[in-house]
C-alpha cells in the first residue's frame, strides 16, 4: 500500500468517538449534536422535485465535464455573486462540476502538486483535514499557518519566510473559515495573488460557506472577485471551490464545482476522466435548479441569523463567544481544556460538540485549536437554544 497512508491522522470525528467511548450520557435528556457540520434545514422542494422527475436518467452514463447547461448556470451564478466581467468565466474552459468540495479538493491536489522533495502545501491551522491528507498523498509536506484570535483568526501571511513561499506549490485558504467563520477581506486576497505571481504557486480557495453570512449588505468576498478587481480575467493561478451542501441544504446530493484558471482546469479535467468522478445526470439537473434560485438561500441565512442571535445571547454571560462573520459555526473558548469540556458536556448534558484541538496541529509549541470548541448550529432553532441553555448550565456547574 501507499506508505503515505501511514501519515494520515484519524479524522476528527474518530477522535471524538474515542473521547466519548465509555461515557454514559444523562439519560434524562434527549441527545443534541452540534458536532458535525451537516445542515438540517429542509432541502428545497423544487430541487427534490427535479430529482424525482428525472430518475429515468439513472440509465445514462454522465460525462466528466458535465452538462453545458450546468456549467452555464454555475458561471452565471459566479458572475452575478462575485461581480465578474460578463463572459469572463467561460463554461467550456473555466468550470467543472464536482461531487462535493471534499472530493474536488483532494483530487485537485493530486493533479496540481509536482512531486519534489521540497514541495509544500500551505494550510490554515485549524483547518479542514482534507488539506493535510491531500498534501501527504500527493507527496508534499503540509506547512501550517496558525489562525489566532489576536489576528481575527486570519493567518499572518506577512510572517511567512520567502523561502517557504518559494517552496509552496499550493496555498489553501478557507474563507469563510472552518471552524472560525473568519473572512478574508479583498485586500488580503489581492496580496495573496501578488505572492502567487511572485513565487509561482496556486491559490486554492475553499469558499463552501460563502453563502451563509450575517450582514446581508456585506457578503464575503471571493478569490475570483479579487481577480476581477485586478483586471485579471484569466484568473491565473487561482481556483475556487463551492458547494450546494451548505448553501442549499443538499449535503447528500454531493454537488459542487471548481472554477478558475483554464490552464489548471484543462489538465484537471484530464485527471478526472481517469479518476471517474462524474456527477449523475439527475443531480446535475437538480443542481441547475438550485444555482438559479436565491430565495431559498436567503431563507437559509435568516434561519442561521436567528440561531446565532439567540445562542450568543444565552452563552455570552458565561463564555467568550461571539457570532462569526460567516459560516454556521460558533468557535468559542472553553473554561477548561476543550477535550475535557466536550467529554463532560456529553456526560452531563447529552450534548455533542467538537474539541478544537482535533482540528489543528501543534506549530512552534502552539496548538491553536486548543481551548476552543466548535459548535455547528445546524439543528432547529429550538434545539440550538436548548443546546445553549445546557452548555450554560454545564459551565455554571464547573
Amino acid at each position: 500500500m501507499n506508505l503515505d497512508l501511514d501519515r494520515l491522522q484519524p479524522y476528527p470525528f474518530e477522535k471524538l468517538a474515542a473521547l466519548k467511548a465509555g461515557v454514559t450520557p444523562n439519560a434524562d435528556l434527549e441527545h443534541i449534536s452540534l458536532g458535525i457540520g451537516e445542515p438540517k434545514h429542509a432541502s428545497p422542494s423544487f430541487v427534490t422535485d427535479v430529482l424525482r422527475n428525472n430518475l429515468s436518467l439513472l440509465s445514462n452514463y454522465p460525462t466528466t465535464k458535465g452538462l453545458l447547461e450546468l456549467r452555464q448556470a454555475i458561471a452565471g451564478w459566479c458572475e452575478k455573486r462575485f461581480l465578474l466581467e460578463a463572459g469572463s468565466l467561460d463554461p467550456e474552459q473555466h468550470v467543472l462540476p464536482v461531487n462535493g468540495t471534499r472530493e474536488a479538493i483532494f483530487a485537485f491536489t493530486q493533479a496540481a502538486v509536482e512531486r519534489k522533495p521540497d514541495a509544500l502545501v500551505i494550510s490554515p491551522n485549524p483547518f479542514y483535514q482534507i488539506y493535510e491528507g491531500s498534501a501527504y498523498l500527493a507527496g508534499a509536506e503540509p506547512w501550517y499557518l496558525n489562525c489566532v484570535a489576536d489576528r481575527g483568526f486570519i493567518p499572518d501571511y506577512d510572517a511567512v519566510p520567502a523561502e517557504i513561499w518559494q517552496r509552496c506549490q499550493l496555498l489553501f485558504i478557507c474563507s469563510p473559515g472552518n471552524p472560525t467563520g473568519a473572512v478574508h477581506d479583498i485586500a488580503t486576497l489581492k496580496k495573496l495573488i501578488a505572492l502567487a505571481d511572485e513565487h509561482d504557486f496556486i491559490i486554492a480557495s475553499d469558499e463552501c460557506y460563502s453563502e451563509i453570512y450575517l450582514d446581508e449588505q456585506q457578503p464575503p468576498a471571493g478569490l475570483l472577485q479579487a481577480c476581477a478587481e485586478l483586471g485579471r480575467h484569466d484568473y491565473r493561478n487561482c481556483v475556487v471551490f463551492h458547494s450546494l451542501s451548505k448553501r442549499s441544504n443538499l449535503p447528500g446530493m454531493r454537488s459542487g464545482f471548481i472554477a478558475g484558471d483554464a490552464r489548471l482546469m484543462q489538465p484537471f479535467l484530464l485527471y478526472r476522466t481517469y479518476h471517474g468522478s462524474s456527477m449523475p445526470v439527475q443531480h446535475q439537473l437538480a443542481s441547475i435548479a438550485a444555482w438559479h434560485d436565491e430565495g431559498h438561500v436567503l431563507d437559509n441565512r435568516n434561519q442561521y441569523r436567528e440561531k446565532f442571535a439567540r445562542v450568543v445571547e444565552i452563552l455570552s454571560p458565561v463564555m467568550d463567544v461571539q457570532a462569526p462573520d460567516a459560516s454556521f459555526y460558533l468557535w468559542a473558548r472553553t473554561p477548561i481544556a476543550d477535550d475535557l469540556f466536550a467529554r463532560g458536556l456529553f456526560e452531563q448534558q447529552n450534548l455533542t460538540v467538537l474539541p478544537g484541538r482535533y482540528l489543528s496541529r501543534e506549530v512552534d509549541g502552539q496548538l491553536p485549536g486548543a481551548g476552543y470548541i466548535r459548535m455547528a448550529l445546524v439543528a432547529t432553532v429550538e434545539e440550538c437554544v436548548e443546546a445553549a441553555e445546557r452548555i450554560r448550565a454545564y459551565i455554571e456547574s464547573l
